[in-house]
């Protein structure tokens, strides 16, 4: 007998962000991810839209892991009536939990502030949630192992895979009526300095994969160099080095890279700053959850002790009142939030300052602007001078590069039915098209956002 699968593209179409794929079948109606838009701002103003499906109606949220621009928008699927378990990894949704009370506190935050200073033109401007609806979502959560097939119902089933990427993170091989549906989520990359290298799936009659680097491979970096020498240089211009951060995974890894450039004696006792509260709740994911990553106790131990690691605002401007050279390592790592905003507006028009970027910057945020060489860049409603020097690490990225990508598909054992390119950048999505085609001769399709796929199966 036939069947009619149903996928809607809701997310990560066409754009790197907002991922959201709701499969509708007879039995069940599952979402993989529910994201939020990032970025510019005519994505980001999709946030505010309802989904244009009957949200009473999906039954499951498979989450792939625990970054915002895949789990940011549960609060608003809970606010139109979902009600169903929101199911991942517990590292997953450990990390879930801590962006979305972090994201909602900020939401908060902003919306107050600019009430109180008026430089919005919503009148009132809102929080996209709150805490409290952040928590009530949290109440939906529900754990499951990886590598153990789970049923939905009596034709659906979904596993759970290692993936790289960030502490918990996995892809999702979903079994409907006999016909695998594999969804990449993220994937991370090889030989990573804090995780473990990506399984990779074996069979996909049904494939959606990741494609922000589909153009791209990542360059050969020697990181600790680069490191060194602009520690040095900070040192001697009296100055301080902010590494804007995301909170997740980066943040450890730039912790580590430091702390062991110090045991190698690369680099003096310069002082350290951690500044995000999100980010040191992550850390405290890491010591729960050893087997998810490669770091012993007694290195995280190590690292953390030599670390400055900041507990609140007022240890914030007595950080940027500290007239020593520092290196600050806070978030956001697009600069689009955080705590690094308030280090910005106050020390980047100093031409001793440098600001190292070390991650994707999404068009329509501030790292991209900074990237591509704003001179001026606006904080809270006011434009700043760029003085300080920019500079990048490309290759610390949490994402494979088209040649991991390649890689993670090199097992797959059958011919795909078809293969969907998602999260990534048009040009990175047409690049990476023609390369599986060379490569395997697959079926490849770039569905828009709102598309909608019939599959008959």
């Amino acid at each position: 007998m036939e069947h009619i699968v149903k996928i809607n593209f809701l997310g990560a179409a066409g754009v790197v962000t907002g991922s959201k794929f709701l499969l509708e079948t007879s039995e069940k109606n599952i979402l993989i991810d529910c994201g939020m838009f990032q970025g510019l701002k005519e994505l980001r103003a999709l946030n505010w839209d309802d989904l244009p499906v009957n949200v009473e109606n999906i039954d499951v949220v498979l989450l792939t892991h625990g970054h915002l621009d895949h789990v940011g928008y549960l609060p608003r699927l809970v606010k139109q009536g979902f009600t169903g378990k929101i199911i991942g990894t517990a590292p997953t949704l450990a990390i879930a939990e801590i962006i979305l009370k972090d994201s909602a506190k900020i939401q908060e935050e902003e919306a107050q502030k600019a009430n109180k200073e008026k430089y919005t033109k919503h009148n009132p401007a809102l929080p996209f949630y709150t805490i409290f609806e952040a928590e009530k979502t949290i109440n939906q959560f529900q754990v499951e192992m990886p590598d153990k097939w789970i049923a939905l119902s009596k034709n659906i089933s979904y596993r759970f895979q290692y993936n790289g990427h960030i502490i918990g993170a996995t892809f999702i091989e979903l079994d409907v009526n006999g016909k695998r549906f594999v969804f990449s989520g993220d994937i991370g990359r090889q030989n990573d300095y804090l995780l473990n290298n990506p399984k990779k799936p074996e069979w996909a009659d049904y494939l959606f994969i990741e494609s922000t680097y589909g153009d791209k491979l990542h360059p050969t970096e020697d990181i600790d160099t680069i490191l060194s020498e602009l520690i040095n240089q900070t040192i001697h211009k009296k100055g301080n080095l902010i590494i804007p951060s995301f909170a997740v995974e980066r943040l450890q890894t730039l912790m580590y890279l430091l702390w062991k450039l110090y045991m190698k004696n690369k680099i003096p006792n310069i002082p350290i700053f951690i500044d995000s509260p999100m980010g040191n709740n992550v850390l405290e994911v890491f010591k729960r959850y050893p087997n998810w990553h490669k770091l012993s106790d007694s290195d995280y131990n190590a690292m953390c002790k030599h670390m400055n690691i900041i507990q609140s605002y007022k240890e914030t401007w007595e950080t940027i009142d500290d007239k020593r050279s520092k290196i600050i390592i806070a978030g956001s790592g697009m600069v689009s939030g955080g705590r690094v905003l308030t280090y910005l507006q106050q020390l980047i028009d100093e031409p001793s300052t440098t600001v190292l970027l070390v991650g994707y910057q999404a068009e329509g945020t501030r790292g991209r602007l900074l990237k591509e060489g704003a001179h001026e860049i606006r904080f809270f409603g006011k434009y700043y001078p760029v003085k300080a020097k920019i500079k990048t690490i490309e290759s610390l990225s949490a994402h494979a590069d088209q040649s991991d990508l390649l890689n993670w598909l090199s097992n797959i054992k059958n011919t795909p039915e078809k293969v969907f390119l998602i999260h990534g950048e048009p040009t990175a999505l047409d690049a990476f098209r023609v390369k599986i085609k060379d490569t395997f001769n697959w079926n490849v399709t770039i569905p828009k956002l709102t598309d909608v796929e019939k599959l008959l199966i």
